[in-house]
């Protein structure tokens, strides 16, 4: 457990048998909307430690094991959503700002002057503040399925967004917790990358039986929809950049990671056919590549505009 900006925060540390390279920056992830960060694929962290690269991964505030605090209050979710499609400000307990505060925190714990960050969704909006406001502090960044926050841009579709407001019922059991998390995945996951059913199951009882904590959930929607648009913020970025997204994402249509490639200078891109909102194996070996060309300067394979 680590000591961030006031916060508990559980980081999960995944080093290197050997020394680690002066070369090699190491590798901080964060996790999207809701997400802990044991949902990162191992896939993904032991094809970067393969590389010579260390890794941690950590709960977001309000998420797995870090820091909870009843004085958050309960979100008003349909009240911040309304005055969001109105263009009204949105009052939050926190925004993603306290987030990135919370994740430069993280890197303070683990030592970490400098580090690549690869952050997916909500996790990828924080990357987004980190490079604009502390490049000091990043060697670069991968922005995986993710937005700026435009409200010009296309909303999820309507199955999608039901998915994700949709909730258990009152008093659910680990069963009816599993079977619900994975009707949202089977809406907004792959269409060219299914995955085993029983896989899947498996990685959400794991979470569910780790920390299961809706109100976090919903605060955190509301910190995205409180935190507006970073379209301007995304023009001083200067960090190596790149850009990953799924042209099937249900969830953040891949429209956003266009206007991300728009508006961020000299962003390296890569929409991935069959692609929706998840991470299969086959798209941890997209982001593993592409990461990876980052990291060595000679940008990113199969850029489009």
């Amino acid at each position: 457990m680590a000591q961030a900006n006031g916060l508990d925060i559980c980081v999960q540390h995944y080093a290197l048998a050997q020394a680690p390279s002066p070369q090699k920056s190491p590798v901080l992830l964060i996790m999207g909307l809701g997400m802990q960060g044991i949902a990162w694929p191992i896939r993904l962290i032991d094809g970067l430690r393969a590389q010579g690269h260390e890794v941690a991964t950590f709960d977001n505030r309000d998420i797995g094991l870090s820091s909870k605090l009843p004085s958050w209050g309960k979100p008003n979710i349909a009240w911040a959503a309304m005055k969001h499609a109105m263009g009204w400000p949105v009052k939050a307990a926190y925004t993603l700002q306290d987030m990135a505060q919370d994740t430069l925190g993280v890197l303070d714990a683990l030592g970490w002057s400098r580090a690549h960050v690869i952050g997916v969704s909500m996790g990828g909006m924080i990357a987004q503040l980190l490079a604009a406001h502390h490049p000091q502090r990043l060697v670069s960044a991968t922005l995986i399925m993710t937005s700026s926050g435009s409200r010009k841009l296309p909303q999820s579709n309507p199955k999608a967004r039901m998915a994700l407001l949709s909730r258990p019922p009152q008093g659910a059991s680990l069963d009816q917790l599993e079977t619900h998390s994975l009707n949202i995945i089977q809406v907004i996951g792959s269409p060219a990358y299914p995955q085993p059913q029983h896989e899947v199951r498996a990685r959400i009882r794991r979470g569910l039986q780790r920390s299961y904590h809706p109100l976090g959930v919903g605060r955190q929607l509301v910190a995205i929809a409180a935190s507006g648009s970073r379209t301007k913020l995304l023009e001083t970025i200067t960090l190596p950049i790149a850009v990953i997204h799924g042209e099937e994402d249900p969830l953040i249509p891949v429209a956003h990671g266009h206007d991300l490639a728009k508006r961020i200078p000299h962003a390296k891109v890569r929409f991935v056919p069959g692609m929706g909102h998840d991470l299969p194996p086959e798209v941890c070996d997209i982001v593993l590549e592409e990461a990876l060309a980052l990291f060595s300067g000679y940008g990113v394979t199969g850029r489009t505009r």
